[in-house]
């Protein structure tokens, strides 16, 4: 469960926002809850379990001696670096000053007295997003060095690579155009593995994007493109289509 810290030493600004993210929580059936309402820095920071990634939302103008949201929100980030810190302000722009204090805010709740809650609800659904985000599978991508600049291209964009005139060279084809890369495809059926198929000694097709295969007239069609086929690609697919690793 993700566990919800609120810091803000106006009483009704922070029964407003605890409200509204309980509600949320419980409408949308979040795994999350709301485990610290505090006043002061200290009374959250002692509140604070270690070794959690937690949300944070924190009073910018936070009247409390040495403290402001600044400084804790510096503190948490050094307790907890991998936190999600949403501030709550009476000013509509101080992304200026997270960005000097280094903390990467997530957003900015302004303290509009009919808007305060509805807000917090909005920023808890767009926190619950990205963490949902973070916790699928990441996109596989290959690598593709442009000059100075490496690009990475979606595997599932690719639908194959064709050996180029020039030597150990390679164009790789994706379903919106080309691009020209160093290699050969020997080196990139090793490394991509079984997610491409060796189907003629200057074709590398991805196995998912072959539509039909022309046996007789050795082609191959993948994704809308006209590839060629081996006597050895011929083996490879019979060997994929009968189930063989």
């Amino acid at each position: 469960m993700i566990q919800i810290y609120l810091c803000d030493d106006e009483d009704g600004v922070r029964h407003q926002i605890k409200t509204a993210l309980e509600w949320k929580i419980f409408m949308e059936g979040y795994d999350m809850q709301v485990v610290c309402s505090a006043a002061s820095a200290r009374e959250l920071l002692d509140a604070m379990q270690d070794n959690r990634r937690s949300i944070y939302f924190l009073d910018v103008d936070l009247k409390d001696g040495e403290w402001d949201g600044f400084r804790l929100g510096h503190e948490l980030r050094r307790r907890d670096p991998h936190g999600t810190l949403a501030y709550i302000t009476s000013y509509g722009d101080l992304a200026w000053r997270t960005f000097r204090y280094h903390l990467e805010a997530f957003d900015y709740i302004v303290k509009e007295p009919e808007q305060i809650g509805p807000s917090a609800a909005r920023c808890l659904e767009a926190i619950h997003e990205r963490l949902m985000d973070e916790r699928r599978d990441p996109v596989e991508v290959f690598p593709l060095r442009i000059g100075d600049e490496i690009r990475h291209i979606p595997l599932d964009d690719i639908l194959f690579f064709e050996t180029a005139p020039q030597s150990h060279h390679i164009v790789l084809h994706t379903a919106s155009g080309r691009m020209d890369l160093v290699g050969t495809l020997g080196e990139l059926e090793a490394k991509l593995g079984g997610r491409f198929i060796r189907i003629h000694r200057a074709y590398l097709a991805a196995w998912d994007k072959i539509q039909t295969v022309d046996w007789k007239g050795n082609r191959v069609r993948v994704g809308g493109r006209e590839c060629l086929l081996s006597r050895a690609g011929k083996a490879a697919l019979r060997k994929r289509l009968d189930g063989e690793p």
